[in-house]
């Protein structure tokens, strides 16, 4: 092999015919520094490592929430309020089909013949509360807490933001974890 320069982008330098694989311009590495006569490398640490660099601090910044912006408020409001809408609807669904499927209906009707002593089977709870009478109950519930939940929000936001220019508004610390 010749001792020449055969790299076309090398401008200067002869090629190092190592085994370890060479930069083009890269800086030389210091020569490592052995041990000193005083200092005994302990087992299980090399000699000569630097010390990892101590942990910053946690950073801490300080907020004040002085306003609350209403319309903000009332999409949000609105949009969770819808939610637990459709939250109250299936649930009251489900507790009724399970209430069916386990017989409570059934039980019910027979403790209410036992006590009211009426062989003929005065009052039906079925009748009472069917599916669909449950359901549309539920669902003029949840719109009603749609339209009480989404108003209460957004007089809770004009509130605050009227209280929050004569205290200042809620401080909030954030740390850096």
């Amino acid at each position: 092999m010749s001792s020449a320069n055969t790299n076309p982008r090398s401008s200067s330098g002869p090629v190092r015919t190592s085994g370890t694989p060479s930069r083009v311009n890269a800086p030389a590495r210091p020569p490592q520094r052995p041990a000193s006569a005083g200092q005994t490398a302990r087992p299980g640490q090399r000699p000569g490592l630097v010390k990892p660099a101590p942990k910053a601090k946690a950073r801490k910044a300080r907020l004040l929430v002085s306003k609350v912006d209403p319309w903000s408020v009332l999409k949000m409001s609105f949009l969770l309020s819808v939610a637990l809408g459709i939250v109250t609807v299936v649930a009251s669904f489900v507790i009724w089909t399970v209430l069916d499927l386990t017989g409570i209906f059934d039980g019910v009707n027979e403790l209410l013949r036992e006590i009211a002593g009426s062989e003929s089977g005065g009052f039906d709870l079925r009748q009472f509360a069917s599916l669909p009478q449950v359901l549309s109950f539920a669902t003029i519930i949840a719109v009603v807490n749609v339209v009480l939940l989404t108003a209460l929000a957004m007089l809770s936001a004009v509130l605050y933001n009227i209280s929050s220019t004569l205290v200042g508004g809620i401080g909030v610390t954030l740390t850096d974890d």
